[in-house]
């Protein structure tokens, strides 16, 4: 997550004439929710350090919201300068507010590509080994404004068990973010869940990154302990037209 923040923090060098334009004196970022306070802002804490002196500001402040809508409002409100967002979340501010953001940076896969995938999964010792194992069954959505958690699952699902969501399965909610929703699926609260990974390695590694990732580097998470039902048969990627589809869409704020 350090590199890849610092490779946001290189790409925000284009924000420079913008806050010089604005006289900017602090640079708001946005944190969506889903993963603990505590990692959220170590995770960001070099862009405080370094930023400051690249864009020309006084100071580089860290805001987690409590979960995706929160960065959403902020945006909309012009009290956050800048976010990572999917495109479910980016269409939401585009909806609302057209030119309240601009796409200025996504993220690219070891293997070159610009996609990651939705992807479900159930704990192993559940007796749950496939998809339609989950009929009648409660699944567990990520955040009502997450691409990977929420908008994919929801319009694909439905050609791949043959109906409805509501009708397949027994019940759903949502787990409050991407790694809380893994977790409640361990604890038993789902059965199973959809959260986000690049696609690109091995599933027992909890690929090369994507959330899986980084709650096994984190320690909080055993790939031992779960197995994957269902992956989205297209990944969700940048496109050149207003629809992004790119979970770690990286999106500032436009002066108005």
């Amino acid at each position: 997550m350090l590199k890849k923040t610092l490779l946001a923090a290189v790409a925000l060098v284009s924000l420079a004439g913008v806050a010089a334009a604005e006289d900017l004196k602090e640079f708001r970022i946005g944190i969506l929710g889903g993963e603990n306070e505590a990692d959220r802002l170590r995770n960001f804490q070099c862009m405080t350090e370094k930023l400051p002196s690249v864009l020309g500001v006084e100071k580089v402040s860290l805001f987690p919201a409590a979960d995706y809508d929160g960065v959403v409002q902020g945006l909309l409100g012009g009290t956050l300068d800048y976010a990572e967002l999917g495109a479910s979340a980016f269409a939401k501010v585009y909806l609302a507010k057209a030119d309240a953001v601009e796409p200025i940076l996504t993220t690219v896969q070891t293997d070159g590509s610009t996609g990651y995938y939705s992807i479900m999964v159930a704990r192993k010792d559940s007796g749950i080994t496939k998809l339609e194992d989950m009929k009648g069954k409660k699944l567990g959505f990520a955040d009502p404004d997450s691409t990977s958690g929420y908008l994919v699952p929801l319009v694909t699902l439905p050609e791949a068990v043959g109906g409805p969501v509501k009708e397949f399965f027994g019940e759903t909610g949502f787990g409050g973010g991407h790694e809380n929703l893994v977790l409640e699926v361990l604890k038993g609260t789902f059965v199973a869940g959809t959260t986000w990974g690049s696609g690109v390695g091995e599933f027992k590694d909890g690929y090369t990154s994507g959330n899986l990732k980084k709650m096994v580097d984190k320690g909080i998470l055993n790939m031992d302990d779960l197995v994957q039902l269902w992956k989205s048969a297209d990944p969700e990627r940048p496109s050149r037209r207003p629809r992004f589809d790119e979970r770690d869409m990286k999106t500032s704020s436009r002066p108005s």
